[in-house]
């Protein structure tokens, strides 16, 4: 990676590291709404509903992978930048191993505590019989999902960023052709859709692995041994993603409980439709984010502290227009887009109401996540924590028990663009703190 040459071209840097994350993202994304769609249209709403239920285990997955891979890749690429290639491949291999052994521990963890989880669910027996179907074969995909996402963060750090895309085409396409399959053809239901995810995530995987095996550049496969330096700080930069997706998890357990208790299974489907157009949107920033990163890391280690705000900034435009425009494409499609995972009005209905208030978020959603990001590149992992904090649990878990018990379902669809828009308030106030202490810095040195 060249300073000069990202300092001439900013624009062209971000899209060129960027595009391939963020067609990775939607890639994996389109999984997940793949499998949305097959369950709500081939096997019903007691499905999706159950599937919806067990998110916050996704999220704790999720934590534990991304604070993980964020905290070691964001170490690495400061390393690259500061030309210290040795201790930046230990890093990576000792990350990965990190990862991996973390995810594996919490897999086993859910998987003998399964049946008492859906002991506590608040619903019929069908659901939570699809609950058990679908959950006791996901558990023991998840950490080889995020194994990937790990991997992945380290070649988009090598400068590789095709290689994830090329890998999502792979499994977007395999996933799509077993679901295809094993619930139209071989009528296997909620647990096709499963056994499809296990078989594209191992193949992704192997891939993975083979790449860094062959053909990496820079992070190949040495012998380490563990530092607990390396940990402390893996633990510290990627605190503020864990904070974030532990948050999810805790205020999505409190959402179905709220939706559950406003709108019942049917509100509840409804909102796993419509939270599908945040998902693709949340992914697509984060793959502006993840495309982002390594410039902005890369920068901040080579000293070029203006370099890095000029990459945010950029960023922070790109997902800003985005938001607008998906915004803009959810009012107009409304009516069609609730039918495409749903044949049932009454649901339709509920989601038809919903999308002209939920939408909102997007305008604010892409700046708080970006600024997360920005921060914890830099190494300033305490005021990306206290982001991603106040947006994920404080704010969320105010709006969820406050919006509901005044409005109602309608409450329901305010929680998202109320807490994104306070969040972005705390997100500019740091933002431009951090950009007076630079002035101030540049002008002194």
């Amino acid at each position: 990676m060249n300073v000069e040459l990202v300092q001439q071209h900013v624009p062209k840097a971000i899209l060129k590291f960027a595009v391939p994350s963020i067609i990775a993202m939607i890639l994996t994304s389109a999984i997940s709404i793949i499998d949305g769609y097959f369950i709500g249209n081939y096997i019903g709403e007691s499905a999706l509903t159950a599937v919806n239920l067990g998110l916050p285990i996704i999220y704790l997955f999720l934590a534990v992978g991304i604070m993980v891979g964020v905290g070691g890749v964001s170490q690495a690429s400061r390393l690259l930048g500061a030309k210290k290639i040795e201790q930046s491949v230990s890093v990576f291999n000792q990350t990965a191993m990190t990862g991996f052994i973390a995810l594996l521990t919490l897999a086993l963890l859910l998987l003998v505590s399964i049946n008492p989880i859906c002991s506590i669910l608040d619903v019929d027996e069908i659901v939570k019989a699809y609950f058990v179907d679908y959950y006791s074969l996901m558990i023991l995909v998840y950490p080889f999902a995020m194994l990937n996402v790990i991997l992945g963060m380290f070649v988009r750090a090598e400068g590789k960023p095709v290689i994830s895309m090329i890998l999502s085409v792979i499994s977007v396409v395999l996933n799509t052709t077993l679901d295809y399959l094993l619930v139209t053809h071989f009528d296997y239901g909620v647990k096709g859709i499963a056994i499809a995810s296990i078989i594209s995530v191992m193949v992704g995987v192997l891939y993975m692995l083979s790449y860094f095996k062959l053909k990496a550049r820079v992070f190949k496969y040495h012998q380490f041994t563990f530092s607990r330096n390396v940990i402390l700080n893996t633990f510290k930069n990627g605190s503020s993603e864990f904070i974030g997706q532990l948050s999810m998890c805790i205020t999505t357990v409190a959402l179905n409980y709220i939706i559950m208790r406003e709108g019942g299974v049917s509100g509840v489907a409804a909102f796993t439709v419509v939270g599908y157009s945040t998902y693709l949107f949340t992914m697509i920033v984060i793959g502006f984010g993840q495309g982002s990163s390594p410039l902005i890391s890369f920068a901040n280690g080579a000293k070029e502290h203006t370099l890095a705000k000029k990459v945010r900034n950029h960023t922070t435009m790109y997902v800003f227009i985005l938001g607008l425009l998906s915004m803009l494409a959810l009012l107009i499609n409304a009516d069609r887009y609730s039918l495409v995972f749903v044949d049932n009005e009454f649901v339709g209905n509920i989601v038809r109401s919903g999308i002209p208030i939920y939408s909102m978020a997007f305008l604010f959603m892409g700046t708080n996540i970006i600024a997360s990001f920005y921060f914890t590149c830099i190494g300033n992992a305490k005021t990306s924590a206290i982001i991603s904090g106040a947006r994920g649990l404080v704010i969320l878990l105010a709006c969820i028990f406050i919006l509901p018990s005044i409005w109602g379902m309608q409450g329901v669809w305010f929680i998202a663009p109320v807490t994104e828009m306070l969040t972005v308030f705390i997100s500019f106030l740091f933002l431009f703190n951090n950009d007076k202490l630079l002035v101030t810095s540049l002008v002194q040195n």
